[in-house]
């Protein structure tokens, strides 16, 4: 007689598990009402908690009770508000979606609802708080829709809808930038408003978004159960009696209204919506939609408070007005971004997407390519010489040329010289750097921007900057090179596990630029919170000022560089294909890797100390050129320099003379240029995909 085979004895239940869902809201709510008691007694004034446990017994002084009515008291309500509202719309989108990356942040909500509120400010529009509301949701909803129909749906991979919503922020942002450096009084406080800010001077916001985010809160709890039924598949769900396109339309729409809620509270508070859904699928025992939507109101008003507590812990209670918690909450978020990315499993190459194929086979029909951009470029340049606030002829440049035009010409076009070759110089690296990258990534739609390279020289140069404000040109190159230098490591060594990943990489890359972004707008308000302009002017690259010792460096990197790319071109070749293509012909995979990114890590910091911060071009300028002449590195390269220098010279030019004699930087312009081809990019691969 066989003896019956028993099943394992179950695990023993931890104390969390048995407490269940119910148990995990209320030990939640516990931490937020301890994380409201501390908050709640920090501030500027030297009120403190004595003074305020006072006041119910009638024992504490009037300006106590003035102090908590006016100030902590708002400030404390609007971190509530604001964390259930992101907290609940991040977990609605990530349900929806299926996507655990999935954010107000990485959708580029927040920044259609910035961009909303800035343009409203921007054109002396002072509109009612409900009405500021509803124009920041239709700027969310706008940015929303455009980034799903990019990601087509979510029905991709997660790289795909990250790289698009980071894409759509960074021309928002760029548009946002562009509004507050022409009506710089106009939208005065607005820089540091856009990281987030609970400065409040009343309960208005709160009383008036309040009810719109509990009614929203409660129409998304009571589609809970729909929403389980949703995660078990479409199919499952349709079969089941599940309208399927009218639940997820209906479920991003109220995420949106959330996150715009949110966003007229306290400004784009960053990541709170990716972490708080993130930390609640970490609870043991909870599963149900009807027990995490609460849960992630409640991790996110944890979270955001938390951040404020941390902020003026570390630097004093004037850091809580100076310093935005957005920040905090952004570095606290791309930290989860990049253990999300780590856990992430690569579903492969990114293909490169179609391209129109135009007959540049042949060397004479490359040269014919090479030949044109290069009179192009040449075109472009001469046209810099002579646009600007004071437009020149051309027989005053050939005179200029020759030493015989007058002192004030000769001015003007000594001024106007070291701009033109700036950007000319800048547009050639980015672009060499970003055919490096593309390279190395397998992923024609990344650039080193989306690396964190671009960001992390920013902060380099800004940290100089903010310390040393009269620092020479070598210093500067050589902060903004230390800067993409610790970005770049970061990136590599944390997308390093037991291989490199191309998905992980810019994955992890988008965290890195995020938690970048983040620190440089903590050192701006630090060091010099009233003028923004200066700084956002170099934030979106700037040739303003240029010397021509400042081209030095980034000429340097071009000399040294570029051949060394050429050099590598056949391994690049290969190493696009996939990742053991290369292993069977013998290509050291990771000393090419290293020689290549390392390259472009030097291109983009000198860029950066030259210009700023100029983006797309690095995308655009090497996808264009493999569109003219194929996707050999020997071809792409040179045409992706002529194209990659074209562009920003063009963008410069058109900044000095649009609205002259103000002038919009040339990052703004060629991301305001760079956006439509990127959508254009990202919606060919879509239909292809789809058909």
């Amino acid at each position: 007689m066989s003896t019956p085979v028993q099943a394992p004895p179950a695990p023993p239940a931890t104390p969390l598990r048995r407490l269940g869902g119910a148990g995990a809201v209320l030990l939640t709510l516990a931490a937020v009402v301890l994380a409201a008691a501390v908050h709640v007694t920090q501030g500027t004034s030297s009120i403190g908690a004595l003074d305020l446990l006072r006041l119910p017994f009638g024992e504490g002084d009037s300006e106590a009770a003035r102090i908590l009515l006016a100030s902590r008291l708002p400030r404390l309500l609007a971190g509530v508000a604001v964390g259930v509202a992101l907290g609940v719309a991040g977990a609605l989108l990530q349900a929806v979606s299926r996507n655990p990356m999935a954010s107000p942040d990485t959708l580029a909500v927040s920044s259609g609802a910035y961009l909303a509120v800035a343009g409203a400010a921007a054109f002396g529009l002072t509109l009612p708080l409900a009405l500021s509301g509803l124009l920041a949701l239709l700027g969310g909803l706008a940015a929303a829709a455009l980034v799903l129909a990019l990601a087509a749906g979510g029905r991709t991979g997660t790289t795909r809808l990250i790289l698009a919503g980071s894409a759509t922020a960074l021309a928002l942002h760029s548009l946002t930038n562009l509004l507050m450096i022409l009506f710089e009084e106009e939208t005065s406080g607005l820089f540091a408003w856009g990281s987030g800010s609970l400065v409040q001077s009343d309960l208005e916001a709160v009383t008036q978004m309040g009810p719109l985010i509990l009614l929203a809160l409660a129409a998304a709890v009571l589609a809970g159960p729909k929403l389980d039924i949703l995660g078990l598949g479409d199919d499952t769900a349709t079969v089941l009696g599940v309208n399927v396109r009218r639940l997820r339309l209906g479920l991003t729409l109220l995420a949106v209204v959330l996150a715009a809620a949110a966003v007229t509270v306290a400004g784009p508070v960053g990541f709170v919506g990716l972490c708080a859904p993130v930390i609640v699928r970490l609870l043991p025992g909870v599963h149900r939609h009807r027990t995490t939507l609460p849960l992630a109101g409640l991790v996110g008003v944890l979270i955001v408070l938390g951040s404020d507590i941390a902020l003026r812990a570390a630097f004093g209670g004037q850091a809580g007005v100076d310093v935005p918690p957005g920040v905090v909450t952004t570095l606290f978020g791309a930290a989860v971004m990049v253990w999300l990315a780590r856990r992430y499993r690569d579903a492969g190459p990114t293909r490169q997407p179609p391209v129109v194929r135009v007959a540049a086979r042949s060397r004479a029909a490359f040269l014919t390519v090479v030949a044109a951009c290069t009179a192009l470029l040449t075109g472009a340049v001469f046209l810099g010489m002579l646009g600007g606030d004071t437009w020149v002829l051309g027989g005053d440049l050939v005179n200029w040329l020759n030493g015989r035009t007058g002192r004030g010409l000769t001015f003007v076009l000594d001024q106007r010289y070291p701009r033109v070759l700036a950007a000319v110089l800048a547009g050639a690296a980015l672009a060499a750097a970003g055919t490096a990258v593309q390279a190395v990534c397998r992923n024609p739609l990344a650039e080193p921007g989306m690396l964190g390279v671009t960001a992390g020289a920013g902060v380099g140069a800004i940290t100089l900057l903010a310390l040393v404000p009269l620092a020479g040109i070598w210093p500067m190159s050589a902060a903004a090179m230390a800067g993409a230098l610790a970005a770049a490591a970061i990136v590599y060594l944390l997308s390093w596990r037991g291989g490199l990943s191309s998905d992980r990489l810019v994955l992890i890359g988008v965290g890195v630029q995020a938690a970048c972004t983040a620190v440089t707008v903590m050192i701006i308000v630090k060091a010099d919170p009233w003028n923004t302009a200066m700084a956002l002017t170099w934030l979106s690259g700037s040739t303003y000022g240029r010397v021509p010792v400042q081209l030095i460096p980034v000429a340097l990197a071009l000399l040294l560089v570029v051949p060394l790319i050429a050099w590598l071109r056949r391994d690049l070749d290969l190493l696009s294909l996939d990742e053991d293509t290369p292993r069977v012909l013998g290509v050291p995979l990771e000393p090419v890797r290293l020689a290549a990114l390392g390259g472009s890590v030097l291109l983009t910091a000198t860029a950066v100390s030259a210009v700023g911060v100029v983006g797309f071009v690095g995308l655009i300028a090497p996808h264009a050129a493999r569109a003219l002449v194929g996707s050999g590195h020997a071809r792409v390269l040179p045409v992706a320099v002529l194209l990659g220098a074209l562009l920003v010279s063009l963008a410069d030019t058109l900044g000095r003379t649009v609205i002259a004699p103000a002038q919009v930087p040339a990052g703004l312009v060629t991301s305001l240029l760079g956006t439509p081809y990127f959508v254009w990019l990202l919606w060919r691969s879509r239909t292809r995909a789809d058909g």
